[in-house]
Order: structure tokens, then C-alpha cells, then sequence
């Protein structure tokens, strides 16, 4: 469930970009976050294969008799994460791709800040990604759900790079949004699913990361002459 979209008059700030957690019925679903929170922590050290129902539900300050009234096994958890971080998902882009937050902005600044709030995402949460994308590749509910919030990202996208349109050199500007989400994300996927490269000679920062795909993404548009990368 998202959140409401703000209005103009209480947008917040387009520097200040944040994951966003829709509220939920604290009382009812104590239980249930502890076990997600606990299972995500877990793959921030871990694979999913590696990780055990009974760690889980000692990490949560649990039972493995709570864990199993609410999920008939590990991959009923998998699923219940996966559908917490795809509504999350859905309410951050919202948040994050509102119209009235970027109002006045170009699509340099808006690729900009959006670009390295997605980096750091990846960062942060790297462990949780690399275990959806594993299991999107043979469950078709994990692809659906991933592929309706790329759908959904790249319709929010697509909205302020054609109102912005004059700033493109692309001639399609509309193809030009959908393959920058595409061109961002797979880039991002990739380091997650594969780690860093094998010669560290050529092994980028984050900072360096969010760079370079700032420049590819403005770059493919059509957008030159922007001061962006400097502000």
C-alpha cells in the first residue's frame, strides 16, 4: 500500500531522498517484522540457502513454533520479504518520483539525486536483492512482482522526463526513460548478483559508481551541458 502522494505545498526536499516504510497495524504484525527484520539482517551476511529457520527465529527474539504459524516454510518468509520490499517500493517511488518534488528541476538533477538514492539502495540492501533475483529467475510470482515495480518505476520516470522533454536530444524521448531505468538497474543487479570485478585495478566506489552511471544515463538522453555532476 503507498503512501499518499504529497502536495505541492508539503513536497519535501529533492536532496533528501529516503527509503520509504508504508505504517502498518504495530500490534498484529510485532511478530511478523521481527522474523522479516531478523531474515534480512541474516542476508546481509549470508546467502538464503545458507540461512536456517531456527537462526531466524532466535534472531527475532522468536520461536520456531511462532515461525511456523505463519509460514508453512523458509520460502513462505522469502515471499512475505519480497512482498514487504516490493510495496515499500512502490510507496519510495512514489515519494521519490512525485512531480511536486521536482518542480523547477532538470532532468540533471533529477538523475543526479535519483541515480545515487538508487546506489546506495542497492548497498544497503544487497544481500536481500541478490536472494529476489535468484528466486525471480525460476519463481514466475517473484518475476511478476519485480516486473510490475519496474513497470511502475519507469512510468513514474518516464512522466518527468516528458515534461522535460526540450532537454533531450533522444528523438524518443519516452524509449529514452524506459531503457535509462533499464540501463541504471541491470547495471546495478549485475554488481549485486556478480560482486565487484576479479581485477582491482578497475573496481569502482560507490561514489565513482554513481558517477559514471549519471553520465551514461544523461549521456544516452541527449542531455549535455549540464551542471549537475557539480552541484
Amino acid at each position: 500500500m503507498a503512501l499518499p502522494n504529497p502536495t505541492p505545498t508539503e513536497a519535501p526536499s529533492r536532496r533528501t531522498l529516503e527509503w520509504v516504510r508504508p505504517p502498518q497495524q504495530a500490534r498484529s504484525r510485532a511478530t511478523l517484522d521481527r522474523l522479516l527484520d531478523a531474515a534480512e539482517r541474516m542476508l546481509s551476511e549470508k546467502s538464503w540457502e545458507e540461512s536456517s529457520v531456527t537462526e531466524i527465529a532466535r534472531r527475532a527474539g522468536s520461536s520456531v513454533g511462532a515461525f511456523y504459524s505463519r509460514f508453512p516454510d523458509k520460502d513462505g518468509l522469502l515471499h512475505a520479504l519480497h512482498e514487504r520490499f516490493v510495496a515499500e517500493a512502490f510507496a519510495t517511488t512514489d515519494a521519490v518520483l512525485h512531480p511536486a518534488r521536482w518542480e523547477g528541476a532538470t532532468i540533471g538533477e533529477i538523475m543526479k539525486a535519483t541515480v545515487a538514492f538508487c546506489v546506495q539502495i542497492y548497498r544497503e540492501r544487497a544481500g536481500l536483492i541478490r536472494a529476489f533475483m535468484i528466486r525471480a529467475s525460476s519463481d514466475p510470482m517473484f518475476r511478476e512482482r519485480t516486473l510490475q515495480l519496474r513497470r511502475h518505476m519507469t512510468e513514474r520516470l518516464r512522466a518527468l522526463i516528458l515534461a522535460r522533454r526540450k532537454e533531450l536530444l533522444h528523438p524518443a524521448p519516452a524509449i529514452a526513460a524506459e531503457f535509462t531505468t533499464r540501463l541504471v538497474h541491470s547495471m546495478l543487479q549485475a554488481q549485486v548478483f556478480l560482486g565487484d570485478t576479479p581485477d582491482p585495478s578497475s573496481r569502482l566506489s560507490e561514489e565513482q559508481m554513481t558517477t559514471e552511471l549519471i553520465y551514461a544515463a544523461l549521456a544516452y538522453m541527449g542531455v549535455f551541458g549540464t551542471d549537475a555532476l557539480d552541484s
